[in-house]
């Protein structure tokens, strides 16, 4: 199994750079981030405070997270059920950051990411621990980053696309208080690895980013 895993913050493009390799490269693309907010979603549903560590750990090991192919997409599916849109929600996206902070919710999770990815003979895995603990032996690990502002404003946009209307202000310092959560959290925190490549993306498209994170890749993996 060759694994290309993508760290950094929210908002810094690690999804669709993410989907993108994947397609470049023939890999299966691992939201680890969707499973987080189907986690949270789950809990939403069934009335567990986000401060319950143990109840939350146990729904974590209990609830059944599945990614489907729909074209050049896929869909999340909760229980069998097609969540893709419902976990994309900024109160969602809130509560997804404000879970992972249990070890135990954090174990389960990591857990099941490294099940599905070892049936997969690639992929291209994303999310704020992929370089530093799901995958520590990952072929290539970049860190995606860029200015909280500039995330704020992508952010923002993408909001506006789903139809999600918040201002620049709010998206803003919900960038900066996710970011001090993750950074701040005792299990995983947010940090680069030592061997990843930084690839700082204020200012550049998403095609400058996957090209020059293409190229990287297939230096790395020995690859045309």
């Amino acid at each position: 199994m060759t694994v290309v895993a993508i760290d950094g913050p929210a908002g810094s493009g690690k999804s669709t750079l993410a989907r993108s390799l994947a397609r470049a490269l023939g890999f299966v693309y691992l939201d680890t981030g969707a499973m987080y907010r189907a986690l949270a979603l789950a809990a939403s549903r069934a009335g567990i405070d986000p401060d319950d560590a143990e109840r939350l750990a146990q729904l974590a090991q209990q609830i059944e997270i599945r990614f489907v192919a729909d074209g050049e997409t896929q869909r999340v599916l909760l229980d069998g059920d097609d969540v893709s849109e419902a976990i994309r929600t900024p109160e969602i996206s809130d509560l997804a950051s404000r879970i992972s902070v249990h070890s135990g919710v954090r174990r389960a999770m990591v857990a099941l990411q490294r099940a599905i990815a070892a049936h997969a003979h690639g992929i291209v895995a994303e999310g704020r621990d992929t370089t530093t603990v799901v995958f520590p032996d990952a072929a290539v690990k970049l860190y995606l980053d860029a200015s909280p502002q500039e995330r704020a404003r992508r952010r923002q946009r993408q909001l506006q696309q789903q139809g999600i209307e918040a201002s620049y202000e709010q998206v803003l310092q919900a960038i900066l208080e996710r970011d001090a959560r993750d950074a701040a959290r005792a299990d995983s925190p947010l940090r680069i690895a030592e061997d990843a490549i930084l690839i700082q993306n204020d200012g550049w498209s998403k095609e400058q980013t996957f090209e020059h994170a293409l190229r990287l890749c297939r230096e790395r993996l020995g690859v045309p």
